[in-house]
């Protein structure tokens, strides 16, 4: 049997073949090229919410929290103290998933939902976690619905405004956002007592995306804003070009629905490291790596989620792991588990490189009593086998010496309804 460390050296699958260095030269260079709007892999989206500005008090608003298959919304209030009232919380599901809908089917659905709440406040923060385009006044265009939602006479339609006219208040106003954004304001609202010098908000589930405030004289691509003032900034940090993949993980791209895009999503989250594990390990099944029953058990599998991957304490013998099934020695064991444990290692180190990016980007955080904020949600990040420790201990090792950045992280509880509160609160 080939000795599982050889088989990880030769396809260059450790964390120790990641060059940090030239990952965040890479997302530098690719961040730029996007502000400037030369070719680039991220399309650096300008979001017009002025996360420096100070947030309304004792106003409440409604706040909207829909993605996927989930549609939430909540009257929210913002205190001077810093605490967040949550009244009426309405859990539904988005229209369009038993079967086409039309445009008015679809926000008359929206609007039934909200409309109690809507009758009671002058602002709606609306985190809508799909492709949209954002547009200067801060509502969005549909450019694609996720699958499970059907209903094609959205596409292409402003969202806020059809909203409210569906509810019969076009009066209102209405600041459309993504999951990310809303993810840097949660942070932000949750630093009254401190002071921090700029905000990063970072997701790490079924996707990844990052978001951070940029001044406006650097978005070139938009020369009208004004060059005094700064706004966030939604990266598309999943889709970075040419990271440094290895033979297997173009392979692996290769397999899945959309392959060429997103590369860097596809070795870093939730929705494909597991397959991207069984990958190898199918691989290592044929480069001789496991004994012969286990080879042909893990050959035989067609999918393996990342939960399951990572849960590398209770492999062995596990019944209820589609993995822990398939292997029938300790030997095997140890090599499946090195395996796996050595890419979320190198995806660690991937995270910290780009993290690392946008901390240099922002030029903040010189200073330990004025630190940067980085929000960070997702189930990937939290729950993957030891990612965060790892990630934590590359981002500080890199970010050190001359590169010194002082940052702190953050977990906000609903911060997607949270945030969509805030982008309609500030001033």
């Amino acid at each position: 049997m080939k000795n599982v460390n050889v088989f990880l050296q030769e396809h260059k699958l450790r964390a120790s073949d990641i060059d940090i260095q030239q990952l965040v030269d890479l997302f530098t260079t690719e961040m730029t090229n996007g502000l400037a709007g030369r070719e680039s892999s991220l399309r650096m989206i300008p979001t017009y919410i002025e996360a420096d500005n100070e947030f309304l008090y004792e106003v409440p608003v409604v706040a909207i929290d829909a993605g996927g298959t989930n549609f939430r919304a909540a009257e929210v209030i913002f205190s001077k103290e810093g605490e967040l009232e949550i009244r009426d919380l309405v859990n539904a599901r988005m229209p369009g998933l038993d079967g086409e809908v039309s445009k008015d089917e679809f926000f008359s659905t929206l609007a039934g939902y909200i409309k109690h709440l809507a009758v009671k406040c002058d602002r709606i923060g609306f985190c809508f976690s799909y492709p949209t385009e954002i547009l200067p006044e801060k509502d969005g265009i549909l450019l694609q619905f996720c699958k499970e939602v059907n209903a094609p006479g959205v596409i292409g339609q402003m969202i806020g405004k059809n909203l409210l006219e569906a509810l019969g208040m076009p009066e209102k106003k209405i600041v459309l956002l993504n999951d990310t954004v809303a993810t840097l304001l949660a942070g932000k609202s949750a630093s009254v007592s401190k002071t921090y010098d700029s905000f990063i908000g970072f997701i790490l589930g079924t996707g990844t995306n990052t978001c951070y405030i940029e001044s406006n004289r650097n978005i070139l691509k938009k020369p009208g804003l004004d060059p005094g003032k700064s706004q966030i900034i939604n990266i598309e940090s999943g889709n970075l070009g040419n990271p440094p993949r290895t033979a297997l993980d173009t392979e692996f791209d290769n397999t899945t629905a959309t392959p060429g895009n997103y590369a860097f999503e596809k070795m870093i989250s939730g929705a494909y490291l597991g397959n991207l594990c069984l990958h190898v390990l199918k691989r290592a099944a044929t480069d001789n790596v496991f004994s012969q029953e286990t080879a042909r058990q893990i050959l035989g599998l067609s999918q393996l989620s990342s939960e399951d991957a990572s849960n590398l304490d209770t492999m062995y013998g596990n019944k209820l792991n589609l993995l822990g099934k398939c292997i029938s020695s300790a030997e095997d064991e140890i090599n499946s588990v090195t395996i796996i444990d050595n890419l979320i290692d190198r995806a660690a180190k991937l995270v910290a490189a780009n993290l690392a990016a946008v901390v240099l980007k922002t030029g903040k955080g010189e200073s330990a009593e004025h630190p940067i904020l980085m929000t960070i949600e997702g189930t990937a990040f939290y729950k993957l086998h030891r990612l965060k420790e790892r990630f934590e201990n590359y981002f500080s090792d890199y970010l050190s010496g001359q590169r010194k950045r002082y940052a702190e992280f953050t977990e906000v509880p609903q911060s997607s309804l949270v945030g969509a509160a805030l982008a309609a609160l500030v001033e």
